[in-house]
């Protein structure tokens, strides 16, 4: 008992310290009076490849003093911000009735909203990169995105610029929107706006954990409320918000836990991230042989998994790399249609962004090298594009 509480105090001590140094790292990086803020600026050819609408037509705009001013670069250049892209699609939408669905994508009457679940039990498979690239590159095409953070680790949140055990108290993680008792908050009073124009967060924390502990006691007491069993309590708060939404974006843990279930119950659509490496390869197929069994065991209780689409990522690939050439094989070959065509590509340029806690979507010229950005952007647009493309079918734009 000695050794135990020796080294429990010992935790204790090492998790204040590095808390403390963290937060002081947090502050010189995002002092709190300039939070994180986004931003980059858009070049007209840019903003030609977000909205498809030719140069010439933004230039002409420009000189006419028409939509949104771009300021000038010292070069002559018109540079962009974000929101000025949405009021762009807003302005053009109403000149162009025709294209105002490219223009303002948002979904309308008919079109349900999709949830999207990152899953995978092994640390390393990127699933948090793929979903922090996956939310802003549809919030920069115009979709409204809600990112939910089910990992008590948090690093889906940290990634908007919060320190989770500084800047997300007691009661405002999702924990907070799905606990069984009276603390319960409703998902709306959790939501957070962030620095990232169409796209908002409910923060994860450690809080998240107790969901693991509570409900096994929640299914033992029978007890029911609103959002009913475990499996079912996020696709319900989800559904009290979901009119302000087109896309929801989950981060699930790295465990096949209640929350991770939750998670892909509420999910329209799942993608499972592997990394091509055998032991990689064999931890998924571990994880799909319990989701599997665990699928059996629900459906007593009336959950099915339904997604709308299934899909295999592979992450952090080196195509040079002939072990992974050759799991990638074995992965296509079993996974067949379910394997996405594009590859997430490994990257210096995207390791270079998580240690600035950003994605290649935030990353200013001359932050990472032109080429390693160029590259790892053109693999990052083909996975996401795929995902929005299995989207806008289930939506019915795409027969």
């Amino acid at each position: 008992m000695g050794s135990f509480a020796a080294t429990s105090e010992k935790i204790s001590t090492y998790t204040t310290q590095l808390s403390r140094e963290l937060h002081d790292l947090r502050a010189k990086l995002y002092p709190p009076e300039a939070q994180k803020t986004f931003t980059r600026s858009y070049t007209t050819a840019d903003v030609e490849s977000v909205l498809g609408v030719p140069q010439s037509t933004l230039r002409t705009l420009s000189i006419e003093g028409k939509g949104p001013e771009p300021e000038r670069a010292r070069n002559g250049t018109r540079m962009y911000t974000l929101d000025q892209i949405n009021q762009l699609r807003e302005y053009l939408a109403e000149l162009r009735p025709d294209d105002a669905l490219k223009l303002v994508p948002r979904r309308r009457d008919g079109e349900a909203i999709q949830i999207i679940a990152a899953a995978n039990f092994k640390g390393g498979s990127s699933k948090t990169t793929t979903s922090v690239h996956l939310a802003h590159y549809l919030a920069i095409h115009g979709y409204r995105v809600l990112c939910i953070d089910l990992d008590p680790q948090a690093s889906f949140t940290s990634t908007f610029g919060l320190q989770p055990e500084f800047d997300v108290a007691e009661g405002e993680s999702t924990y907070a929107a799905l606990n069984y008792d009276t603390t319960r908050r409703a998902l709306s009073e959790i939501i957070r706006e962030t620095y990232f124009p169409n796209l908002h967060l409910v923060p994860g924390n450690l809080e998240l954990m107790d969901f693991e502990f509570e409900t096994p006691a929640a299914l033992t007491s029978g007890a029911r409320d609103d959002l009913g069993l475990f499996f079912e309590r996020l696709r319900r708060a989800i559904a009290t918000v979901e009119d302000n939404y087109d896309i929801v974006v989950i981060d699930t843990p790295p465990s096949l836990g209640y929350s991770t279930l939750a998670a892909l119950y509420a999910a329209t659509g799942m993608v499972v991230t592997v990394h091509p490496a055998m032991l990689d390869v064999a931890s998924c197929n571990q994880f799909l042989i319990m989701l599997s069994e665990l699928s059996e065991t629900l459906a007593a209780y009336g959950a099915q998994f339904n997604h709308e689409f299934f899909r295999v990522l592979m992450t952090r690939v080196n195509p040079n790399d002939g072990p992974q050439k050759f799991m990638a094989a074995v992965v296509r070959k079993i996974f067949a249609e379910d394997v996405m065509v594009a590859d997430a590509l490994e990257s210096t340029a995207i390791a270079a962004a998580g240690v600035a806690k950003k994605s290649l979507y935030e990353l200013e010229p001359g932050e990472v090298g032109r080429e390693p950005l160029k590259r790892a952007l053109e693999s990052v647009d083909k996975v996401n594009s795929e995902i929005l493309s299995l989207i806008h079918r289930r939506w019915g734009r795409i027969q």
